[in-house]
């Protein structure tokens, strides 16, 4: 099924990475983020939904400290947390900051900051 197609809707992020086959990596491995090939060679991505795509670019320095601060919405922040720790990231905000809300907030290898949230 395509993504929907909507006037306002995110639809793509590009990431700073520092490896991108490393970052590349670590997106599949803890969120299940389908990785694939352009035509013309670059790394791509599709998030878990099917609903945004991007890249990873180099030469951009990583989001280090909250700003603008996306979250990935998953079913469990616990055991997603032990995913990124798993898969080289670092947690940088555990779990219960936002009560009631459950979420934490994580570095990704390059060193994005980025969040994590659960549906409660």
């Amino acid at each position: 099924m395509p993504p929907t197609l909507a006037n306002g809707k995110i639809c793509y992020l590009e990431i700073p990475a520092s490896d991108i086959a490393r970052s590349a990596d670590f997106y599949k491995r803890v969120f299940g983020w389908r990785i694939r090939q352009r035509g013309d060679g670059s790394t791509a991505f599709d998030d878990g939904v099917g609903e945004v795509s991007g890249t990873w670019v180099l030469g951009r320095a990583p989001a280090t400290a909250p700003g603008l601060l996306i979250y990935v919405m998953v079913d469990n922040v616990a055991a997603t947390a032990d995913a990124v720790v798993a898969s080289g990231g670092e947690i940088v905000q555990p779990i219960g900051a936002d009560a009631p809300e459950i979420t934490a907030r994580f570095r990704d290898p390059a060193g994005n900051v980025l969040g994590l949230y659960q549906e409660p």
